[in-house]
């Protein structure tokens, strides 16, 4: 069994404190007590002295009662006598009354009493004479007297006992307060100019201070705290250098990082061409890791294969060998289900089917897969001359440049179907607008030229020459539905407002007419999307076009107003038409053309008209549907 010592830990601060406080306030409460208890002793005894020198002034007036003829009296004042020993004798703490009893006031007190028994008889059965009852009262006065004398003397000793401790009381305030200020010095105000002094010897840069924590108290834990700050601070202090130079080294890094990143993507972004991006990114992925050659593969929708689309320091041979790669024939080549960045030493060990990587010399190989979320797009390789180990910063940054190239490469891909579906798009409105407008005529005069045969075979001279007239009005109304297309074909649209493209559009009708024609814009609303505008501007030229076919009229004027929707109304001052009638078959053509185009922007065309009063097309947006800011609107190229 093993014995040691135990550390006990003396009293806290806390505790000192506390002990001193009641200590002192016990003493406080201890002298306040027995103050009031002396104090009180000194009220009952004056009260006892003022008692027994009552009865000296009843003894001497019962006498000159007992000689007077009121001598009736007696009884009574024999009775106050009476009370007045039993009081004494008994005390009365209410007021308060009692004797400070002694040996000497117990003595005078008890010949007081007899003396009073020997006298109250004679007295009241009139055995004394009147002579002799005087000098009996003065006798019995003076007893009286000398035990108020024992009693003052008893108070005496008590009044010089509390002087006394008054004194006492005095001396033990001075010294409790001494005693405070030193404790309080000791205990309080020289620990913390103690931890004033180290805190100010840190602050002029000396760490290696140290605080004497030998107490077992609160400042000997804060001293304690202070010692481990000022070791900590002499440890940072110490290696600050070397950990900002550690810091600016890895600032330096994420810099050169991201450096390199901006420039990838700033070259990636710029490049035309899927082989122009390969061969750069190639080229920046070799500079930035250091590796001796690196190469970029492309993979179909199937993964079976991996073309090479551009090397940088790859053997002419190798890169002729692996213009092809079939998935999972060598470490190029990643099938989808286990593509993942990996460090690869080039061991002769390895049973594989090419080895042209060690052929050429190389020692390790990196394969990044180009990823683009779950589909594999192709792969990047990295071929070092001697062995090479990646750290986690490294491969995440050829993660990061091989996320950026497949992002590239898929921005290539849309770009070209967006061009792609542009050029289609483009061709089905020159398709609709060819069989609209032109593929009518064409049709009209085929059945001209047919009819033209039927008449020229029974040699109808007026059919012929009606033949050939309806043939020239027809190819007249074909070449004019050319030009009009040729008109709608360069009317381009502006981002910010369609003002222009609409005084463009009545400028070319006015030319090809000769019509008056007029633009009311009401009010400023927010710029329509360029998609938007084109299939407005072709629903205007649709109704001009209308106009220019049927109405017959001098004058076009298009009101546009903005708010609280955008709305467009042709107006021309033709012969118009009515309802049912032949001009509205007529324009049930062209209206149904608008109206397709309208669908298309959730927009509505109505037509007004009424024979002789021309004839009104209305085109309405709805509310907010269409409009948007400028800075959100796609270009129209």
């Amino acid at each position: 069994m093993s014995t040691g010592i135990r550390k006990v830990r003396s009293w806290t601060l806390t505790g000192k404190l506390v002990a001193t406080g009641v200590t002192l306030l016990l003493m406080a409460l201890g002298s306040i007590g027995l103050t009031l208890w002396v104090a009180w002793n000194l009220e009952g005894g004056a009260a006892a002295v003022n008692e027994a020198g009552r009865m000296r002034m009843q003894i001497y007036r019962l006498a000159l009662v007992l000689q007077g003829p009121d001598a009736a009296q007696a009884p009574v004042l024999v009775q106050r006598f009476d009370q007045s020993l039993d009081l004494l004798k008994s005390g009365d703490p209410s007021r308060p009354l009692f004797v400070p009893w002694s040996i000497d006031s117990q003595r005078h007190f008890e010949q007081v009493d007899a003396r009073w028994s020997q006298l109250r008889g004679d007295w009241l059965q009139r055995r004394s004479p009147a002579a002799e009852m005087a000098q009996q009262a003065d006798s019995f006065a003076l007893k009286v007297d000398d035990f108020v004398t024992s009693i003052e003397a008893r108070m005496a000793h008590w009044t010089t006992i509390l002087t006394l401790f008054q004194l006492t009381m005095v001396i033990l305030a001075i010294a409790s307060a001494l005693t405070l200020m030193y404790a309080g010095y000791l205990l309080v105000l020289s620990p913390v100019a103690r931890l004033k002094r180290g805190l100010a010897q840190v602050q002029q840069g000396d760490m290696a201070v140290r605080i004497d924590a030998s107490s077992q108290d609160e400042f000997g834990d804060l001293a304690a705290g202070f010692n481990d700050m000022a070791r900590t601070l002499e440890s940072l202090y110490g290696s600050l250098e070397d950990k900002v130079r550690e810091k600016t080294l890895k600032l330096e890094v994420q810099r050169q990082r991201l450096a390199d990143l901006y420039q990838v993507s700033a070259m990636l972004s710029q490049a035309p061409t899927l082989q122009a991006m390969a061969q750069g990114f190639v080229a920046q992925v070799q500079r930035i890791s250091g590796a001796s050659a690196a190469a970029v593969r492309w993979s179909g929708e199937a993964n079976e294969h991996y073309l090479m689309l551009a090397s940088v320091g790859l053997p002419a041979g190798m890169s002729d060998a692996e213009a092809c790669l079939d998935t999972g024939a060598c470490h190029c080549g990643q099938t989808p289900g286990r593509a993942a960045t990996r460090v690869i030493p080039i061991s002769v060990d390895q049973p594989m089917p090419l080895r042209h990587c060690e052929r050429a010399g190389y020692k390790t190989l990196v394969s990044v897969p180009v990823r683009l979320q779950d589909r594999i797009l192709g792969e990047l390789s990295l071929y070092y001359q001697k062995e090479t180990a990646l750290g986690a910063e490294e491969l995440s940054l050829l993660d990061a440049l091989a996320s950026h190239l497949a992002s590239a490469m898929e921005s290539l891909r849309a770009a070209a179907l967006e061009r792609e579906a542009a050029v289609a798009q483009e061709r089905t409105m020159l398709a609709r607008e060819l069989h609209d407008s032109i593929a009518q005529s064409l049709a009209f005069l085929k059945i001209q030229c047919q009819l033209l045969r039927d008449a020229m075979r029974r040699r109808d001279t007026p059919a012929i020459d009606q033949a050939i007239g309806e043939i020239d009005a027809g190819v007249r109304e074909s070449y004019a539905d050319v030009r009009e297309l040729l008109v709608h074909f360069r009317t381009r649209t502006s981002e910010e407002d369609i003002e222009p493209a609409l005084r463009t559009t009545l400028s070319k009708f006015e030319h090809q007419t000769g019509l008056s024609t007029r633009l009311e814009m009401q009010g400023h609303g927010v710029a329509l999307a360029p998609d938007v505008q084109v299939q407005v501007l072709h629903v205007i030229q649709e109704a001009l076009s209308n106009v220019r076919k049927h109405a017959m009229a001098s004058e076009v004027v298009l009101r546009v107003a903005t708010a609280p929707r955008w709305r467009f109304e042709v107006h021309d001052d033709g012969v118009g038409f009515a309802p049912g009638g032949r001009g509205a078959d007529q324009t049930h053509v062209g209206l149904g053309i608008m109206q397709e185009r309208a669908q298309r922007i959730g927009a509505q065309v109505s037509v007004n008209s009424a024979a002789g009063q021309g004839c009104s097309v209305v085109l309405e947006l709805p509310v907010g549907a269409l409009a948007r800011p400028p800075a959100l609107s796609p270009s129209i190229a």
